[in-house]
């Protein structure tokens, strides 16, 4: 998912300028990375409208959405959101953090991982889906960034399972994570006496 972030540069940096900025009705945040069309720039301290930031989180793609920020109308730079900052109590966005990104160059995500079907070895043989690795990292280029991966479990039988390995048959991706991790398994259900 590609979207566009208009934001405005701000003077004040530290604590009591960003409870001011959030009092506003606005969200501090910074940019950084040495991509795109700033590549000399260092990291710049922007503002942002919360509910888009918000919007873009809880997105399919989420943190991975590739998002073309421009500050204060200038040119655009493509962007993914690195890190961000939520209150414990609150749970509003209080800080994110943004990273530049070159379009042709690869870099390593986490992607979350999504189980589809249910398991013959649940439905015949009374076993448990037992969900082990529900992110994975890997590595590609900024522009073929899954959404998900996706991991039909309806053949699972007791005992069998699927490994990162099993999914990177004809996709655009390598794996970061060791090829051997296992994702998710069907194990058999403890009786109890």
């Amino acid at each position: 998912m590609n979207t566009n972030l208009n934001t405005e540069a701000r003077p004040g940096r530290g604590k009591n300028s960003a409870r001011a900025l959030r009092r506003s009705g606005r969200l501090p945040a910074v940019v950084y990375g040495s991509h795109g069309a700033d590549s000399d720039a260092k990291a710049i301290a922007i503002s942002v409208d919360p509910a888009e930031v918000t919007k873009i989180l809880r997105s399919d793609s989420g943190v991975n959405t590739i998002i073309g920020l421009s500050v204060d109308g200038g040119d655009a730079n493509q962007v993914l959101i690195k890190d961000y900052q939520v209150g414990p109590l609150s749970r509003a966005l209080l800080h994110v953090d943004f990273y530049r990104v070159a379009m042709d160059e690869v870099l390593t995500v986490t992607v979350p991982v999504v189980l589809t079907g249910e398991a013959e070895g649940v439905k015949v043989q009374g076993g448990l889906i037992d969900f082990v690795q529900r992110e994975v990292a890997i590595s590609c280029l900024p522009s073929e960034i899954p959404e998900h991966l996706t991991i039909d479990v309806s053949p699972l039988t007791i005992g069998q399972g699927v490994r990162l390995g099993d999914l990177m048959e004809g996709v655009s991706w390598t794996a970061a994570s060791d090829t051997d991790t296992l994702l998710v398994h069907v194990i058999a259900s403890k009786l109890e006496e």
